[in-house]
């Protein structure tokens, strides 16, 4: 048994725990293990390199989770509670008792209700406009609350060009057999866009329309409590963070689309003109739905690269979906 499964197993048994919960549900993500108890989470980081991150020793762990935490309170501070440490006991074993060595840290949360998560309210039609005013209102005073990116800003349009060659790549792969899927359009578009449009990227760096985000916002990250809570911001990577608020509340959207609900994308983006003005040309906000897209199907495929797959039945229809609606997008502004 690897270190990594020891810790798994340790931690998805109720008896490892000094009050046990009734049970534990684990979920394997793509870099974390998370661990779903009665009232709380505990998540454990995956000792993976990747070329944006690096998890593999135990100190670099602990800064990554101090760093979960830290942020995260930004946007949800009911809900993140502390880094807990995992010990290494005398005997080897695994225990939270405060003796031995460190063995790995964990990011405790607050348990959010399942069925108020802004994906499974879409999923059974339980959404109003007034839900998603109150998600709007919320992210646009937190993208008010922080400073321009002066000087980081072209961090942004540097992982804009970097990520869309990655798209291409990836997506262009023959054996993803995309051809009929009219990708190689698609990619083209959104090519064309970062060419055509960085001047006005450039413009709004410069009059402080850009700033360190969520980085990771999706439906499956909002909870609507109130007030509401948007967790799981990407904390490993600060320029993946540094972002147009346009773009983000716009990827917002589009993911809400793929669920179902497009008429999600024009109350965010109209709440957050209201508040933060500014709003960039139609052609840019395109631009960026585009590229996420993309990024978003290109991410389901390389799903389908790793050993073993996690649920392979998942990823190339989810895939498509994006890619639709990419398309859908690219027809409403392409005449």
């Amino acid at each position: 048994m690897t270190a990594l499964e020891a810790k798994v197993r340790f931690l998805s048994d109720p008896a490892s725990y000094s009050e046990p919960p009734g049970r534990i549900r684990a979920k394997e993500t793509h870099m974390s293990w998370v661990f779903i108890a009665d009232d709380r989470v505990l998540k454990l980081k995956k000792p993976v390199k990747r070329s944006y991150l690096d998890f593999t020793t135990v100190g670099a762990r602990k800064f990554y989770c101090d760093e979960e935490l830290r942020l995260n309170r930004r946007l949800a501070p009911e809900t993140y509670r502390a880094v807990r440490p995992l010990y290494c006991s005398e005997t080897g074993g695994l225990t939270f008792e405060p003796t031995g060595r460190v063995a790995d840290w964990l990011v405790e949360m607050r348990r959010l209700p399942a069925d108020e998560m802004l994906d499974a309210r879409i999923e059974v039609q339980r959404i109003t406009a007034r839900d998603i005013s109150d998600i709007a209102d919320r992210l646009a005073r937190f993208y008010l609350e922080r400073s321009p990116e002066f000087a980081d800003g072209s961090a942004y349009i540097r992982h804009l060009i970097a990520e869309q060659e990655i798209n291409r790549a990836t997506l262009m792969r023959c054996e993803f057999d995309l051809g009929a899927s009219g990708v190689d359009a698609l990619v083209a578009w959104v090519d064309a866009g970062l060419g055509e449009m960085r001047g006005l990227i450039e413009a709004r760096i410069a009059k402080g329309g850009i700033v360190e985000g969520h980085g990771d916002l999706r439906p499956e990250h909002i909870c609507l409590t109130t007030p509401p809570q948007i967790i799981d911001c990407l904390e490993f990577n600060r320029s993946m963070r540094i972002i147009d608020p346009y773009d983000e509340m716009n990827y917002l959207g589009l993911e809400c689309e793929v669920l179902g609900a497009g008429w999600i994308t024009p109350l965010l983006l109209a709440s957050l003109a209201k508040t933060r003005g500014e709003r960039p040309d139609d052609r840019l906000i395109g631009m960026y739905g585009g590229f996420r897209g993309l990024l978003r199907a290109r991410l389901c495929f390389e799903h389908l690269l790793e050993h073993p797959v996690r649920e392979p039945e998942k990823w190339r229809p989810l895939a498509l979906a994006y890619l639709g609606v990419v398309r859908h997008r690219m027809s409403g502004l392409v005449v």
